[in-house]
């Protein structure tokens, strides 16, 4: 099963350190461990996960057997802004965006 979040407000490089923590680990594990997180991408992860992991129970999977088989993280475009700098010059301010991509994989059904 899968769930995507196609437009988080911060950089994909912190949202990997997040991401990278939790793949591969069974879907009960990285729930935990998300919780006691204290970085800002951590509430968004938990939240996609446990959105993969509800769309897995209603096609029939045990919440037990599913495991974090990967996680990507992609750039999703970023706005830029001017900030106002010395003699008349402006500087881009570039606020960058995340899209990240979650699947999860039945252990029981790799087994049998």
């Amino acid at each position: 099963m899968q769930a995507h979040l196609t437009s988080h407000n911060q950089p994909p490089r912190k949202v990997r350190l997040v991401t990278e923590m939790v793949k591969g680990k069974s879907v009960a594990q990285a729930l935990k461990e998300l919780s006691f997180l204290p970085k800002r991408a951590a509430a968004p992860i938990y939240k996609l996960i446990a959105s993969a992991a509800a769309n897995a129970t209603v096609k029939g999977s045990k919440m037990e057997d599913l495991k974090v088989e990967n996680i990507t993280v992609d750039s999703a475009g970023m706005t830029v802004k001017f900030m106002p700098r010395a003699m008349g010059r402006a500087a881009p301010v570039r606020r960058r965006k995340s899209q990240v991509s979650v699947f999860l994989s039945d252990t029981t059904a790799t087994n049998a």
